[in-house]
């Protein structure tokens, strides 16, 4: 068979590790195939750096047109990141009948339906397992392995960062600040680390996996997005207490109806699966209505497994090069994804059970104060926490509640940050617990 010939552009951290794994396993990769894989040309601006690989000169250059231009190079794998640049590459790249590899999540979470439309067009494939924890394979699950399932629930801690600072705050009750500077030092947490602690890196996750668990368009500005910078190690003392773990959480639900697109804090029983994903580990926690639950765990990031990830797309590209097939299985798993939508529940009506926890003045008749506005936004509390405990002046008083929609939670918290025995604001965070709802009920 003709040997199927990649050229990559971005030979940063990622575009090493798959420099290394097409080089080093060229062997396998190819017995695999059936027939050879090829590096052709790697494109970079900066060639001097150090890098862990090295390459001849000749299948160097600084510019990515070499690469683009060539009428042999089948796939082309984008590892460059950014956005506008990198829109350009991959529509130029598609717009020249070569198939894309890409590991840029924000890409496609931006762009990505213009660019699978324009690869729709064109007959070729977009493949992106690297965008999604790395080298967990959960977008070959949502595409093919759960093809028969209607995806009911998905739950994920998609990024590292945000858990290894949660995993230090509540391990060595360490504050926000002092986790990040030593995620910061291992390594962990960019300089700027506002898209993984603010949960944006997580929100550019989920819209993809939401768009292939329902096979609708990506809608990025649909998902609620809260992050975890304003945490306070108190409420994970408290968590712990009530029997709950604090995660960033990505979550999409349907309801038959609607679904849920949200990215936030969220308290989950400390015997759920979840729980225990520790460091900068990923995991995804999904519910199919006919495989039932499904947990997958590994690490998110890093060279090697993200690369692996990117293999793994170059390979099933080449496989089908080799055979003659285009687009077996479109990017979204269904050639009318990008022509659906999927009506998005408003935060305001999700309906859940909440952490509330009030900085109260010691004086008598202050409970009844709180639980007496609970009441009458119909709301019901399940377990009570309160302490002498001083922070600040202020006694704690910490609250589960039962189900409870969220604008009348928001419409409590109002109500009872207003009283002169509250010093504001209140601290709430939603609970994903199954347990409570049956206890409930």
């Amino acid at each position: 068979m003709k040997p199927v010939q990649v050229g990559l552009i971005g030979f940063g951290t990622v575009g090493s590790g798959v420099v290394r794994l097409l080089t080093e396993q060229r062997e396998l990769l190819s017995q695999r195939l059936g027939s050879d894989l090829v590096l052709k040309k790697v494109a970079d601006l900066d060639l001097d750096r150090p890098r862990p690989v090295t390459l001849e000169p000749e299948r160097l250059t600084t510019r990515a047109d070499d690469i683009l231009g060539d009428p042999d190079i089948d796939i082309v794998v984008e590892l460059m990141g950014g956005l506008d640049e990198a829109r350009q590459v991959v529509l130029a790249a598609i717009s020249r009948g070569k198939h894309v590899v890409t590991a840029n999540k924000a890409l496609l979470a931006h762009h990505g339906n213009e660019l699978l439309a324009a690869a729709q067009e064109q007959g070729v494939e977009v493949a992106f397992e690297a965008a999604v924890c790395g080298g967990i394979p959960i977008i070959l699950a949502l595409r093919q392995g759960l093809a028969a399932n209607r995806i009911q629930e998905l739950f994920g801690i998609l990024n590292g960062t945000a858990n290894y600072i949660l995993t230090q705050m509540s391990e060595r009750n360490t504050t926000f600040a002092q986790a990040l500077a030593e995620a910061q030092e291992a390594g962990y947490a960019e300089a700027d680390p506002t898209l993984d602690v603010e949960g944006i890196d997580t929100a550019h996750k989920l819209a993809i996996l939401m768009s292939l668990a329902y096979g609708a368009r990506l809608d990025l500005d649909s998902i609620a997005v809260e992050g975890i910078s304003r945490l306070d190690p108190l409420d994970l003392q408290f968590a712990r207490e009530f029997g709950y773990s604090l995660k960033l959480l990505a979550i999409t639900r349907d309801d038959g109806y609607r679904v849920e697109a949200r990215v936030h804090p969220t308290l989950i029983p400390r015997d759920h699966m979840l729980a225990n994903v520790t460091g900068a580990m990923n995991a995804v926690y999904l519910t199919g209505d006919a495989v039932g639950p499904i947990l997958l765990y590994g690490q998110g990031a890093g060279m090697m497994p993200t690369a692996s990830a990117v293999v793994s797309d170059i390979l099933d590209l080449a496989r089908n090069l080799s055979l003659g097939v285009k687009r077996r299985v479109p990017p979204l798993g269904c050639e009318a994804a990008l022509n659906s939508t999927r009506l998005i529940k408003p935060l305001n009506d999700l309906v859940t059970n909440y952490y509330f926890r009030f900085a109260a003045l010691d004086r008598p008749g202050v409970l009844s104060q709180v639980s007496g506005i609970l009441g009458k936004n119909g709301i019901s509390i399940a377990a009570v926490i309160q302490k002498g405990r001083e922070v600040k002046g202020a006694v704690p008083i910490v609250m589960i509640t039962h189900e409870a929609r969220e604008a009348d939670a928001r419409q409590a918290m109002r109500e009872i940050d207003e009283l002169p025995v509250i010093s504001p604001p209140t601290i709430f965070y939603r609970i994903e617990d199954p347990h409570l709802h049956a206890a409930q009920i």
